[in-house]
């Protein structure tokens, strides 16, 4: 039984089911991507960025998960099959030989600059269409993409 949200157009839900799911594939690739950095990170400040990647993949999670059951308010399917995501990811492949600090930071600012830019979009799109919750969650999530970069950027300086 779906839940009943009143207030919200048909064209309001399936907007923000849409660009929810978009947002969705692309923070899970990008949770991917930073945990691949993780796993092989090597170079100076080693234990510092190993522990930054963790932080970051764990705050990408909590945004990952309120977007899943956001889609099921709206009475969606929330899609996050590594199949599906592989597919409906707009974020760049990550590259899988890269070991030095510096190059794994410089590609990880990259993809969060891109995501960032989605969500944005996403946010007028999801107020435009009249859901403000969703924007509110998609908000959300862009404030910590964007705090999130800017830690990464200040490795590099």
């Amino acid at each position: 039984m779906a839940v009943e949200l009143r207030g919200l157009t048909d064209n309001a839900r399936k907007t923000s089911i849409s660009e929810l799911n978009g947002r969705l594939a692309d923070s899970i690739a990008l949770a991917l991507a930073v945990k691949q950095a993780h796993w092989n990170v090597k170079g100076r400040n080693f234990i510092a960025v190993h522990e930054l990647l963790d932080m970051l993949h764990a705050n990408l999670q909590i945004h990952i998960d309120t977007m899943a059951e956001r889609v099921q308010q709206l009475d969606g399917v929330a899609v996050g099959t590594a199949q599906k995501v592989s597919g409906a990811s707009g974020l760049p492949e990550y590259p899988t030989d890269l070991t030095r600090a510096e190059d794994h930071i410089r590609a990880l600012c990259d993809r969060y600059r891109e995501h960032g830019e989605k969500l944005r979009a996403a946010i007028d799109a999801t107020d435009e269409a009249g859901d403000a919750d969703t924007a509110d969650i998609l908000t959300a999530a862009s404030r910590t993409v964007d705090k999130d970069l800017w830690f990464l950027e200040s490795h590099l300086e």
